[in-house]
């Protein structure tokens, strides 16, 4: 599993010209699957993200989660994480979890995650426009 953290004043997704998701402080998560992930990689995942202190205190050090500062969080799939360049100029993407099993993962990272903050989200498999303000900015990649 691999997800893309970036800080974010604000973001939104938007799918067919409507909005399916939209935030104000906190992540934009960029979300990829692979072979062998599971309940226990979301897990492990899902506090890595909420425990990560990258949001500033009051002297201007990221020292706070997301839950210290009632974040939100834009949880978008994203299969290219698992991009593999390494031959030619066309990726492959052989490395990434079938749709409909990335899909199930999806569903049950981004449940797990609510639990805790508000979670918004794209559409899985859909052609989305994501605008966001990277605070910082900060981006950091996660993975298991």
């Amino acid at each position: 599993m691999r997800v893309v953290v970036q800080r974010s004043l604000q973001a939104q997704c938007t799918v067919d010209g409507k909005i399916t998701g939209k935030i104000e402080k906190g992540f934009v998560l960029l979300v990829g699957f692979t072979e062998g992930d599971n309940e226990e990689t979301i897990a492990w995942m899902v506090r890595k993200i909420l425990f990560l202190r990258v949001f500033d205190d009051e002297n201007g050090v990221m020292n706070r989660n997301i839950l210290d500062i009632q974040g939100e969080i834009l949880s978008i799939s994203q299969f290219t994480l698992y991009a593999d360049t390494k031959k030619g100029n066309r990726p492959s993407y052989i490395r990434a979890l079938n749709g409909e099993q990335a899909n199930i993962l999806y569903e049950k990272f981004n449940q797990l995650l609510s639990e805790s903050v508000p979670v918004k989200t794209g559409i899985f498999g859909s052609d989305m426009q994501i605008t966001f303000t990277n605070q910082g900015p900060v981006t950091i990649l996660l993975e298991r």
